[in-house]
């Protein structure tokens, strides 16, 4: 299943070489069908690129053994690629509805740790950007 930004949206999800994570801006709408794609083990987000930066193609989802999820560059086809088990899917989509969701604005780390409750080890670092931008207000 192919999941397309809509008419107005943007997605920009852009590679740091320097320190190795990837950011994702989205619009809420986006990040909501992207969460969709992880819980549901199967999806394809398109990305919009935009100035500087490495650009990747978009966000692919599968369906993987686990245990936990995995976040990988897949550097041929310039893809991030989310693969995982279903129970670590779902946290990592409740998480994407979250930050779609926050309406003050903030960034969401996926940095991997010893004991991480749902990243499986050797996942690349990424950063989901709020679509309201910026750090939270409170």
């Amino acid at each position: 299943m192919e999941v397309r930004p809509g008419r107005s949206a943007t997605v920009r999800i852009v590679r740091d070489r320097v320190y190795g994570e990837v950011d994702l801006s989205a619009s809420a709408a986006e990040l909501n069908r992207l969460a969709g794609a992880v819980a549901g083990g199967e999806g394809l987000l398109r990305s919009t690129a935009g100035p500087g930066g490495e650009h990747l193609a978009g966000v692919e989802v599968t369906k993987g053994a686990g245990p936990g999820v995995r976040i990988r560059l897949d550097a041929s086809r310039g893809i991030l690629v989310i693969s995982g088990d279903e129970a670590a899917r779902a946290v990592l989509a409740d998480n994407l509805r979250a930050m779609a969701a926050a309406g003050d604005g903030g960034h969401l780390h996926l940095d991997h740790f010893p004991g991480h409750p749902y990243l499986a080890e050797g996942s690349v670092p990424l950063v989901v950007n709020s679509p309201h931008g910026g750090m939270p207000a409170r």
